[in-house]
């Protein structure tokens, strides 16, 4: 389809696809439903991006999901409004009638693509799945239609691909392949959950890019739903601001981003850390740990043919300094959690040495070492996976004290100071995971990683999955924490924009090696190699001063296709 075969006559706007019209959902209960959106409005047109922000919680993706008909029929319910598509009302449209709309009219993208994908079933055979239920083709034209949308998505060698498992192919490519499987049908409406947020900035960008370049060739309208506002300044069109249900404010692009009405949108945009680096602190002189000619290989065993040898890090070198924040980033595969691994000992290296505070730990029997791990701790990226769900916080966050001789009453005491350091009550111990929400969680994972009172701290991705409000944060307590403790961070990230405001220094690498280290100001404002210029280039929202709510110099209008 021509994307300009979907604009209405000459001179006038492109026709509505998606009309949400006075949306309220509420919680199913055995008295009357619990508001969860009230009176959501806003439409999308062909053609057109729309972006759904807000933080944790303001109902982004309960909208997306009552708009396909995927709401969990024995939790939730539409209780008023519509939702047209193309002029035909979604909530009263009958299950069988609802299949057929989700492949022909509207299709979606989810946030992990490995959940969305049957790990045991071939991503060809997935996507023809597609084709065989909502479409007259034979098997011999439905193949032909699969390899060319995977050559549309730009993927690589389509043939060995569309008989690939989900697990053979890296995140990007999984996410690329939900993509194909969304657009097979050219359905007039994409709406797009979270589906860049667990990427690197050059995968991101490269996703990004698809979707601008599929939307124009077939004129799909969009619903992009998003926390990060840096994906927004590139891609959106129009952007709706939503918080605790109710739909704040919208308007363009330009609107929105450099002149808020609503303070709830200026506190938002202004949370989003700029690419420039903050100004550099003094190192001190005492180094805590010292990473030298670091190596992890792995050996894929084969059945046939020799085995696979896989380099995951290679020769990786660097010092921590008390008090000092390092950054390590790259792209997916680049090696920084293979390094934050071996460095806390959670794998072991295959040659090098890691030495906290001048001892050699990467040679330690497993066994000795846990005298050793009072002084490293980690905090993973995911803070509900990292806890124990049927454990209360408090018997969490004293376990490792335990284990390390601590009277179980100086324990209590001190697990309730640490939850008042990291900003919640004392009371918080008696409560379990769920109770609480994504960035309270992590800041539980923070004050157990510091119960111990580690010299080396190492998050790995922590602030990765958090919305731009929580991020800040968290980020600003471990600030906090790093000027009170003098702890050293080992900060593991693929966001620059992150790294620009935490690091001291900052460590770049690609497929297991280093390629550039330095001073973060100095890495970000004159990188040296052309992997690092391809970083900051890819970083999304570069062209834009949140804080300051304006564009820099030279801003394009949106993303182009290159």
């Amino acid at each position: 389809m021509n994307p300009h075969e979907s604009q209405g006559p000459a001179g006038a706007p492109p026709p509505v696809v998606l009309s949400v019209e006075n949306l309220s959902v509420g919680v199913r209960t055995g008295r009357s439903p619990v508001p969860v959106l009230d009176r959501v409005a806003f439409e999308v047109r062909a053609g057109e991006t729309v972006c759904v922000v807000g933080e944790s919680g303001s109902g982004k993706s309960v909208t997306s999901l009552t708009v396909m008909g995927l709401l969990p029929k024995d939790a939730l319910a539409a209780t008023g409004g519509r939702i047209l598509v193309d002029g035909e009302d979604v909530l009263r449209a009958s299950p069988a009638r609802l299949r057929e709309l989700r492949a022909t009219r509207m299709a979606m993208v989810f946030q992990e693509p490995m959940t969305a994908l049957n790990p045991v079933q071939r991503v060809g055979d997935q996507i023809d799945e597609v084709l065989r239920l909502h479409s007259g083709l034979g098997r011999a034209q439905r193949r032909e239609k699969v390899l060319a949308m995977l050559e549309a998505v730009h993927l690589p060698d389509v043939r060995r691909i569309h008989d690939a498992y989900p697990h053979q192919l890296s995140g990007g490519q999984r996410q690329r392949i939900v993509i194909a499987m969304a657009l097979i049908l050219e359905p007039r409406l994409l709406i797009a959950d979270e589906p860049t947020t667990a990427l690197d900035v050059t995968t991101q960008r490269q996703i990004l890019l698809l979707i601008r370049e599929l939307q124009q060739k077939h004129g799909t309208a969009v619903l992009f739903i998003t926390h990060d506002f840096g994906v927004v300044s590139e891609i959106a069109d129009r952007i709706v601001v939503m918080n605790r249900g109710r739909l704040v404010e919208q308007g363009t692009r330009d609107e929105v981003l450099a002149r808020p009405r609503e303070d709830y949108t200026r506190m938002l945009i202004a949370s989003v850390p700029s690419l420039v680096p903050r100004a550099a602190r003094p190192r001190r002189a005492e180094v805590v740990l010292e990473v030298s000619g670091l190596d992890k290989t792995y050996t894929e065993r084969r059945l046939f043919g020799p085995d696979r040898v896989v380099a995951a890090a290679s020769d990786v070198n660097f010092t921590i300094a008390r008090g000092e924040i390092l950054g390590v980033v790259g792209e997916s595969g680049s090696g920084k959690s293979t390094v934050a691994r071996c460095v806390v000992r959670l794998i072991d290296p295959s040659a090098g040495a890691v030495r906290l505070k001048g001892r050699d730990i990467a040679t330690v029997k497993r066994d000795a070492l846990r005298p050793l791990r009072k002084h490293i701790q980690i905090v993973f990226q995911d803070p509900y996976r990292s806890l124990n769900p049927r454990r209360r916080i408090g018997e969490s966050i004293i376990e490792g004290l335990l284990n390390n001789g601590v009277p179980r009453p100086d324990a209590l005491e001190k697990a309730r100071a640490l939850l008042v350091m990291v900003g919640l009550p004392a009371d918080a111990m008696h409560r379990y995971p769920h109770q609480f929400s994504g960035g309270q969680r992590q800041r539980i994972c923070i004050a157990r990683a510091l119960a111990l009172e580690p010299d080396i701290l190492v998050a790995d991705e922590a602030v990765s999955a958090l919305d731009v409000s929580v991020q800040a944060q968290v980020l600003a307590l471990l600030e906090e924490i790093r000027e009170r403790t003098g702890v050293a961070v080992l900060f593991i990230t693929h966001d620059l924009r992150v790294a620009a405001q935490i690091c001291d220094t900052i460590v770049v690498m690609k497929k297991g090696r280093i390629v550039e280290s330095g001073p973060t100001a100095t890495v970000l404002a004159t990188p040296r190699e052309a992997y690092t210029r391809e970083l900051i280039e890819a970083a999304p929202g570069r062209d834009w001063d949140f804080q300051n709510f304006r564009p820099l110099a030279k801003a394009p209008p949106s993303l182009a296709i290159a």
